[in-house]
């Protein structure tokens, strides 16, 4: 029996979620990006489809967006928002099947393999639209659902179900839009018999699954990143129908046995990856690049202690402990460094990951004092924990690496404020060292 595979992808997430949480502000402005500041040298998180036809897109330097699209409303990201409509989500989700993976913070694999009977035989895609609508009526935000018989085919299905045609791009002249490895956007041609996007559910028929593939560009595939596109480029494979061409063999004394094999099921559709119901986020991390390189400790000092309080404000969001404390240095020569350690014990409070991430700064500085382009932090070794309800603040507060009552509490605390009145509500000012 074929598997059948669904993935759902939130609409234009971070921009979404960010309307609901400012009605009066993003939510009425049409030209909206979301992501960090042009000052300190952020990027886009996302773009309103509006702002998009201006070019803007993800991953993009703040500042060039800016330039850009002038018009449109700048928003930091609302994590602790994006956490918890990601958790509705997913509990929407899974009142059809137990089987619900999260991908992403806005993307969904769900395996209804089996499930058949349970819905008295209805097509698959109707299954979908139901879904569609149990999110929008729990959550308030819409989902794009793309289903076949493989991980591969159900992401880029749900990539044609999306509403506006395209969320990269903003087109409506039914093409799609990507970024080849040369920097340079061409489009995939659609065939006239494949139905126009649109519709937010686009499922594709067991068997039919090459003649869908035909469609994209190589680029489409996850996991074609873009040395492995330059590569496929220089031997005329461009297309999934330019791959389609050749036989493995072929593939083979080209590519090697391994990406040859890989890259012969994926333009097939084939992909054997199953769906994890308890797979989840493997790490949080938060970085920050400089407006201008840092050489002072109590500079640094300053942006660590802002990159550990928005991680661990995404780790209670995600309702998470971590055991792994990680600080990334890029020095002004673009030289990147690391240093990790892992605890005995989770951790979660923003005060024992600031101690850990202190000492791991400290000993980078050490190893070479050079002037920093970039800090970064991230948390990894994740486990799922609860904090209590209510725990006393009399408890005597530990200078080490390990969460105490007092550290949950007084998290507790701020995530509230924070949820109530927003991210900038509260803010722990510097500890001593």
């Amino acid at each position: 029996m074929p598997h059948r595979i669904l993935l759902a992808d939130a609409d234009a997430f971070y921009v979404a979620v960010a309307r609901l949480v400012d009605p009066e502000g993003a939510g009425r402005t049409p030209l909206l990006i979301v992501g960090g500041s042009a000052e300190h040298r952020g990027v886009v998180t996302s773009a309103s489809y509006e702002a998009r036809k201006f070019g803007v897109h993800s991953a993009m330097p703040m500042a060039r967006a800016v330039r850009l699209c002038p018009d449109a409303l700048v928003v930091p990201v609302p994590m602790e928002a994006c956490g918890r409509k990601a958790r509705e989500i997913r509990a929407a989700l899974e009142q059809f099947t137990p089987v619900v993976e999260q991908a992403s913070s806005d993307e969904f694999y769900l395996d209804m393999t089996g499930t058949e009977k349970l819905y008295h035989d209805e097509p698959l895609a109707q299954t979908a639209h139901r879904m569609r609508e149990t999110v929008r009526l729990a959550t308030g935000l819409t989902v794009s659902i793309g289903g076949g018989t493989s991980r591969v085919v159900a992401k880029l299905a749900a990539g044609v179900a999306k509403p506006r045609t395209l969320a990269h791009t903003g087109r409506s002249d039914g093409q799609t839009v990507r970024r080849s490895a040369t920097g340079v956007d061409r489009p995939t041609v659609r065939p006239s018999d494949h139905p126009l996007p649109g519709t937010g559910v686009y499922v594709v028929e067991p068997g039919s699954e090459i003649d869908f593939m035909r469609q994209f560009s190589l680029a489409d595939i996850h996991g074609v990143g873009p040395k492995f596109q330059e590569r496929l480029a220089k031997l005329g494979l461009r297309t999934v129908d330019d791959a389609l061409g050749r036989d493995l063999a072929t593939l083979t004394g080209w590519l090697g046995k391994r990406a040859a094999n890989w890259l012969y099921q994926r333009i097939r559709g084939i992909d054997e990856a199953v769906v994890a119901a308890h797979a989840g986020a493997k790490s949080i991390s938060r970085d920050d690049t400089f407006s201008r390189d840092l050489d002072d400790d109590s500079a640094l000092d300053e942006k660590l202690l802002w990159l550990v309080d928005r991680a661990t404000s995404d780790l209670r969001a995600g309702g998470l402990l971590a055991r792994t404390v990680t600080v990334r240095l890029r020095d002004a020569d673009f030289t990147d460094r690391q240093a990790s350690h892992t605890l005995s014990r989770p951790i979660s409070s923003d005060r024992a990951v600031l101690t850990e991430a202190r000492k791991l700064l400290a000993r980078l500085r050490a190893a070479r004092r050079v002037p920093a382009r970039l800090l970064g932090v991230a948390l990894s070794n994740l486990l799922a924990g609860e904090v209590p309800a209510q725990l006393s603040l009399l408890e005597p507060e530990t200078q080490g690496s390990e969460d105490t009552p007092k550290d949950r509490a007084i998290a507790q605390a701020i995530d509230e404020l924070r949820e109530r009145f927003g991210r900038d509500a509260i803010a722990r000012g510097r500890t001593p060292d």
